[in-house]
């Protein structure tokens, strides 16, 4: 009987230090990774099929989106790209993948309700292209001061119900902070990610990185370079809306017992799939169906 009692206190153990590590390692400085294929933290297939569970923090309930390009690629060899990732954008949040979100709710900031779903977007997507270079290594802090720059040239207007996504060029990479990077970089680990600041007004400001989809950890097969832009545009956007705050201090919104997001249960696996609008799409979580969908 003892055996059976140490044994069993030792599944336990291993199994908070799991959901621990699982919990810390995809998120690293104020942000939330999407670690690329082959990395152990990545949940997909349902992430042990467990529902979502709510902790209190707040959604984006009408949601916003605004795509910055940075470099002048996105002026040249990538407008093809450009131009496709504003198509996806303009519809993404009036599509049946977004809707499955909106089974989700929370407090919502800008109304003070204390519980609010989330609704489906028709807002249409403000857009720029900054021609500045950005160097090789692009840190946290330079995506934060990218989206920064695009508010300053935008009349400062400042939407806490906005998900800035800057998108880099293919002669760039994103650095976490600790050394782990995404395509193009010195040790790739993850394909993007989302995250927030509380800018000097006290608002949380959320934003997204979305760097060049360059190698085969961070493709899926069959899809163009476009394509696996907007699987990953599609997770870091759904996350954003669903558990914003918590990167800024604020309280987690939307998570499993492993600490896995909405879409990180499903990342990978099942496989991205071409849906709505012929663009590429991830599942997603779906506490209703208890399982992964592509949507609802």
């Amino acid at each position: 009987m003892k055996k059976l009692l140490v044994f069993g206190a030792a599944l336990a153990f291993a199994a908070s230090a799991m959901a621990e590590k699982n919990s810390e390692l995809d998120t690293i400085g104020g942000k939330h990774l999407f670690p690329a294929k082959g990395q152990s933290t990545y949940a997909g297939g349902g992430g042990g099929g467990s529902n979502l569970s709510y902790y209190g923090g707040n959604v984006i309930v009408d949601a916003k989106f605004v795509g910055i390009f940075w470099g002048n690629e996105w002026n040249g060899a990538s407008s093809g790209i450009q131009t496709e990732m504003i198509q996806f954008l303009n519809q993404f949040g009036n599509t049946g993948e977004y809707n499955t979100i909106t089974q989700y709710y929370g407090k919502n900031p800008v109304n003070g309700s204390s519980k609010d779903f989330i609704h489906k977007s028709t807002a249409l997507a403000t857009t720029w292209v900054d021609t500045n270079t950005p160097p090789a290594k692009v840190t946290d802090s330079m995506i934060i001061a990218e989206v920064e720059n695009y508010l300053s040239n935008h009349g400062g207007t400042r939407d806490i119900s906005t998900v800035y996504s800057v998108f880099l060029p293919s002669t760039s990479y994103s650095d976490d902070g600790s050394g782990r990077t995404s395509c193009g970089g010195p040790n790739l680990y993850f394909c993007a990610y989302h995250g927030a600041y509380k800018d000097s007004g006290g608002r949380v400001i959320k934003y997204a990185s979305i760097p060049y989809p360059s190698c085969s950890g961070c493709k899926t097969s069959g899809f163009t370079n476009a394509q696996n832009f907007e699987h990953f545009l599609c997770h870091e956007i759904r996350e954003a809306v669903t558990d914003p705050d918590q990167y800024s201090g604020g309280t987690q919104t939307w998570r499993d017992g492993r600490g896995y997001e909405a879409d990180d249960k499903c990342a990978w696996s099942p496989t991205p799939f071409i849906g709505t609008g012929g663009f590429a799409y991830q599942y997603e979580w779906s506490n209703a169906n208890r399982g992964c969908v592509k949507t609802r």
